[in-house]
């Protein structure tokens, strides 16, 4: 993993902190796991923004935020990857986690219209919301635990390649 990239990619902490929105949290924001990248604080990372963004909430940066701070996650990285469902890449993730949950269920999957109504949200939604959200739990579950142990391997495999080059040195200076 290249530290450096990352960290060039992350906002200024100083910035942060004095932001006017931030400012509830307090001295919160000083605990070190929050902004550092060390194996625990950046797979917990990835395994709660990977979740939320399986999850059909709204306001899923403020609730992946609290979940970091509270349990000592890389906040910047979980709150990022809520990002993973966007206006663009949403419709197919949802699909997919409706099919997912209607395979679970044994319901046939079938078709239907949305349209942007509050009649739609009304009757529409009642139809295919129970596989709809067990879908977006289980594939926002898998994803975090797969995602966690992705980062933890890639960290290990990282840590095994460097104290290797650095044995290597070693060796050739003597």
């Amino acid at each position: 993993m290249n530290k450096k990239l990352i960290k060039k990619l992350f906002p200024n902490l100083k910035k942060i902190k004095s932001h006017k929105h931030l400012q509830m949290f307090g001295k919160v924001l000083n605990e070190p796991n929050l902004w550092h990248l060390n194996r625990y604080s950046v797979a917990t990372a990835f395994s709660i923004g990977t979740f939320f963004a399986f999850i059909p909430l709204p306001f899923q940066m403020f609730i992946a935020a609290a979940l970091a701070i509270w349990v000592r996650a890389n906040l910047p990285i979980s709150v990022a990857l809520v990002w993973l469902t966007n206006p663009i890449t949403m419709p197919p993730i949802f699909y997919f986690a409706f099919q997912v949950g209607a395979f679970i269920l044994g319901r046939e999957p079938q078709g239907f219209n949305f349209e942007l109504s509050f009649s739609w949200l009304t009757h529409g939604l009642q139809l295919i919301w129970a596989p709809f959200l067990l879908g977006c739990l289980v594939c926002g579950t898998i994803c975090a635990l797969l995602s966690n142990l992705l980062i933890r391997l890639l960290w290990r495999y990282s840590v095994i390649k460097n104290w290797q080059a650095r044995r290597d040195r070693r060796k050739r200076l003597l």
